[in-house]
């Protein structure tokens, strides 16, 4: 009888989940590895060097979104809470598809809140919550400074001959944010909202 309670307690050992592994990475931050693409290895480590900070910036302006989202008032709240949450999902979806381009290269996308904190050049919004027209000219602000960088980038990949980073960053992020700019501004024009003057 003591076999298999034996060979249970073996099972069920093998069913449990592992946790608390540890291991060392199997690739740093910063050191990509070669992938058969046709393009050169420093064509590749500039590029994702380039959308790692362009990834930081993407991450920072769609928390920035989801911050306003969250902390919008006044009387255009409705549509302002509406249209801040369709551009965090929209910010989202490019901040996927810039990091899946970043591994594509071979390199390690920026992940971490602490680590984009670090690397993003978008200004560190207050915690507390501000007037609607700050929150606007600090999304206004931060799409600026990601489509001065992503254009930069995208001469950067075309002349290296990196045509899919050059065709992620401008058909995506740079029409994507050019779009919303467009977008938010229109509600911080100085027109009367009941009567023409």
């Amino acid at each position: 009888m003591a076999k298999p309670i034996l060979e249970a307690a073996t099972v069920l050992k093998q069913a449990a989940p592992l946790t608390h592994e540890t291991a060392h990475e199997i690739q740093p931050f910063g050191h990509p590895i070669r992938m058969p693409l046709a393009l050169s290895e420093q064509t590749c480590k500039d590029s994702v060097e380039n959308l790692n900070q362009l990834l930081a910036d993407t991450m920072t302006l769609r928390d920035l979104y989801k911050k306003h989202h969250w902390q919008v008032a006044g009387p255009t709240l409705y549509q302002l809470h509406l249209l801040f949450d369709k551009h965090y999902d929209e910010q989202n979806e490019l901040v996927d598809k810039i990091a899946e381009r970043i591994q594509l290269l071979g390199g390690v996308s920026v992940a971490m809140s602490r680590d984009v904190a670090e690397t993003t050049l978008i200004p560190r919004p207050p915690k507390g919550r501000e007037e609607v027209p700050v929150q606007i000219s600090r999304l206004l602000h931060a799409h600026e400074i990601v489509l001065k960088e992503a254009r930069t980038m995208a001469r950067r990949a075309a002349d290296a001959g990196d045509d899919g980073t050059n065709d992620l960053v401008v058909s995506d992020v740079i029409r994507r944010n050019e779009f919303q700019v467009w977008f938010v501004a229109g509600h911080v024009m100085a027109m009367p909202l009941v009567r023409a003057e």
